[in-house]
């Protein structure tokens, strides 16, 4: 398995789901998928995104 990081190619909007995907050996849609799904049931999903955003790093 990779390390969690932002990869620089294959994203959308800032790299977590793709990174996520990544990590875990998924496709980055269906991690995409899953966090839209998510959205739909109460709870903190868009600030956990945003934190994501900020605190991992991106690929060299």
């Amino acid at each position: 398995m990779s390390s969690l990081a932002r990869p620089r190619h294959n994203r959308v909007i800032a790299g977590v789901c793709a990174g996520i995907a990544r990590r875990f050996g998924l496709t980055p849609w269906t991690v995409r998928a899953i966090f839209l799904a998510s959205c739909l049931l109460p709870g903190p999903q868009f600030l956990i995104y945003l934190a994501l955003w900020l605190v991992l790093p991106q690929e060299p």
